[in-house]
């Protein structure tokens, strides 16, 4: 009860300030709130916009779970293999800082104009942020729990199971979530460029045609979108790590 009333309190103080933005600005810059409302509930109404948004939640799903599938392994593999990681280490540090929004072009340009370029940019950016920070949380795990697990007959493959994954289970949520603001910045991007369907494209098309309502009521589509990748990742970390949020404040 009290998770509703502080998330009720919040977006009544976001929907005043941005009352009180429309009033000072003017509704051709910013529309009021509840004309976008209105705007946004007729577009709930529509196959086009559901369209749009079905569009952008594949991508970015299927962008995240790539991240998932390829970063998390190969994280758990660096930190917990010496040799490898003095071989990938160098690489993952010298490619880390570059801006992978930039590689959007090369994409198009090797892979195409299709999906495929939009979800392996989503999938790189948050890969990497993943594969940073469960590389360094296997890293730091204390050799304690090694000793301890093969004192009672527990093997290698046994301990990546029951030791490995389970101590980067919760890095790799907070990386998630971490990760999930980057993730819709770069689908939004994605989606400007060369591209008809998605939320991003909605957003960019109503903002061509100065059409600054249903721009509007696409930003609060991806908004609404943002805040449920976070709230499936809360719930998956209160799933699979129990011992970590159990009387940890949610959200």
């Amino acid at each position: 009860m009290m998770l509703l009333i502080r998330y009720a309190f919040g977006l009544c103080v976001i929907g005043l300030l941005w009352q009180m933005g429309s009033w000072s600005m003017g509704e051709e810059l910013l529309p009021n709130v509840f004309a976008t409302l209105n705007a946004f509930w007729e577009a709930l109404q529509t196959a086009s916009f559901w369209e749009a948004v079905g569009v952008s939640t594949s991508r970015l799903a299927i962008g995240l779970f790539t991240a998932i599938a390829v970063s998390f392994p190969l994280g758990l593999w660096m930190g917990h293999c010496p040799k490898a990681d003095k071989v990938l280490s160098p690489l993952l540090f010298i490619t880390f800082p570059l801006p992978k929004i930039v590689l959007l072009p090369v994409f198009f340009t090797l892979v195409g104009l299709g999906d495929a370029s939009r979800i392996l940019l989503i999938g790189l950016t948050v890969g990497y942020q993943v594969l940073v920070i469960i590389r360094d949380e296997a890293l730091n795990l204390d050799p304690a729990y090694m000793k301890a697990f093969r004192s009672m007959g527990g093997t290698y493959c046994q301990a990546i199971w029951h030791v490995y994954v389970p101590a980067a289970l919760p890095a790799l949520f907070t990386s998630l979530k971490v990760a999930a603001g980057t993730a819709m910045a770069v689908l939004f991007l994605a989606e400007s460029y060369a591209t008809t369907s998605g939320l991003g494209y909605l957003i960019m098309d109503a903002w061509g045609l100065g059409d600054v309502l249903n721009m509007f009521v696409a930003i609060l589509g991806m908004s609404l979108l943002g805040l449920a990748l976070y709230g499936l990742i809360a719930l998956a970390e209160r799933l699979f790590c129990p011992w970590i949020v159990r009387g940890k404040r949610q959200f």
